[in-house]
């Protein structure tokens, strides 16, 4: 059986869930209103298979949360959960260690969908955003030699997708280059082009299943 902790500060929501996953046949721990709250609670001979952490928390958010799930066990999965679905959220969550992300308007039975392909496959996201990342998840899961785009990349273009790869907005990375923002998105739209893929979460994913950059 599946167990289950659920972190947020809206007490109906997570109840609600918690009691509809219970349902299911979830094992539900226990559940926390923030980050801080959670490690209180967390015991260490009763570890859960998934957190399932809110973004927005007082005292203790969610990518503190992520973060220190992440360095002090590593083994345990992070499926977040927000209003938001930014590519700049989406960004620091992957770095933090989510293997999945859902917005709170989700259908109960996709969030029982998330945690069953995260358990069993180890990444999810939502049909929305899977949009944006499934053609860079299944090529470089089906076509392991799309790593050697990789060798079709200039010096510059690496360091410019590991940049990416940060919660830098396009000026920043253009200020700490000596780029102007157009330039900057100029070499995000050649590298759109080399490796077919779309959006900036994919680009991130791309990097992350080549070795570019490593989150762990």
């Amino acid at each position: 059986m599946t167990k289950i902790i659920l972190i947020d500060d809206h007490k109906l929501f997570r109840t609600i869930l918690a009691n509809w996953l219970a349902s299911r046949g979830f094992d539900i721990l226990f559940e926390a209103a923030n980050g801080k709250e959670f490690i209180e609670k967390l015991d260490k001979e009763c570890l859960p298979d998934i957190v399932l952490v809110d973004i927005n928390m007082p005292v203790m958010n969610g990518f503190e949360t992520a973060e220190w799930i992440k360095q002090h066990y590593p083994d345990i999965n992070i499926l977040a959960i927000s209003m938001y679905d930014t590519e700049m959220n989406i960004i620091k969550m992957l770095k933090c260690g989510a293997r999945g992300y859902l917005l709170k308007d989700s259908e109960p039975k996709e969030v029982e969908k998330a945690i069953n392909e995260i358990i069993n496959n180890g990444f999810y996201y939502t049909d929305l955003i899977n949009v944006k990342l499934m053609h860079a998840i299944s090529e470089t899961k089906m076509h392991p030699k799309k790593a050697n785009k990789l060798l079709e990349l200039s010096e510059k273009e690496i360091e410019l997708l590991k940049l990416f790869c940060t919660e830098l907005n396009y000026k920043e990375i253009g200020e700490m280059l000596s780029l102007s923002p157009r330039t900057v998105e100029g070499y995000r739209d050649d590298l759109f082009k080399k490796l077919n893929i779309h959006t900036r979460i994919g680009l991130v994913i791309f990097a992350i299943k080549n070795g570019v950059v490593n989150f762990s």
